[in-house]
């Protein structure tokens, strides 16, 4: 894991005190600082007003957007300064396109990371960015494969070890992690519930919120799936 920097990983949801005490954790952490929000314009504008709520319903009072979009990645100066960088949700190909692909030396050492859904799936070393069936096998709902059939992943911002997915039992894809792990796609991950948020601070992983997050792992004797809950 990335140094002792905070990591916050929440999976969806957009019930407004739901997602307020999954936000909490991060804007603590960030001790009252200035918090940048990366979020990416797919063709059709962003809806600020939603991800600085959120933010603020939270507890965040100093609180901005940057707008990424196709030939806009992000750069070390949007996020300078940051006690926290918020990455918000939408097509996680393209939010691993933009926030890694061109290096991820942007993002300050000392600050701590929420992301949120998309956010939270590129967090990972290998990021898995969609898909919905492996080989033949279908494993989760055509609607959650983020415009890809095949599961596969793709290198992340790698501040953590393990793969995240997301919207887990909303979307069912807890499912996908499970086969990802069983065919050695990625060794192991979390799956995250909505409105929940898998916290990694100084090594320690805890869980907030109203969900739950599924600790997925291969053994000698096949798959294996822990539940945690706040």
């Amino acid at each position: 894991m990335a140094g002792s920097r905070s990591i916050f990983l929440i999976g969806g949801g957009r019930d407004a005190d739901s997602v307020a005490a999954s936000h909490r954790p991060f804007v603590t952490a960030t001790g009252g600082g200035p918090i940048v929000g990366l979020v990416v314009d797919e063709g059709d504008g962003i809806d600020a007003d939603r991800w600085i709520g959120t933010l603020r319903s939270a507890g965040a009072r100093d609180a901005e957007l940057v707008t990424l979009a196709v030939g806009r990645p992000v750069r070390a100066e949007d996020v300078a300064g940051a006690a926290g960088v918020y990455v918000a949700g939408g097509l996680t190909p393209l939010y691993r396109e933009l926030l890694v692909d061109s290096g991820t030396d942007w993002l300050p050492a000392d600050a701590a990371y929420a992301g949120y859904s998309a956010g939270a799936a590129v967090a990972a070393t290998d990021a898995i960015t969609g898909g919905w069936c492996i080989g033949e096998l279908e494993v989760c709902s055509e609607d959650a494969s983020e415009d890809l059939d095949q599961v596969e992943y793709a290198p992340g911002l790698g501040l953590v070890p393990f793969a995240v997915d997301v919207h887990a039992s909303q979307w069912g894809t807890l499912t996908r992690l499970v086969h990802a792990v069983s065919a050695g796609i990625v060794t192991e991950g979390w799956a995250i519930d909505e409105h929940t948020c898998l916290s990694v601070v100084d090594g320690t992983l805890t869980v907030a919120g109203i969900g739950s997050a599924y600790h997925v792992t291969r053994g000698t004797d096949g798959v294996a799936v822990r539940v945690a809950q706040a």
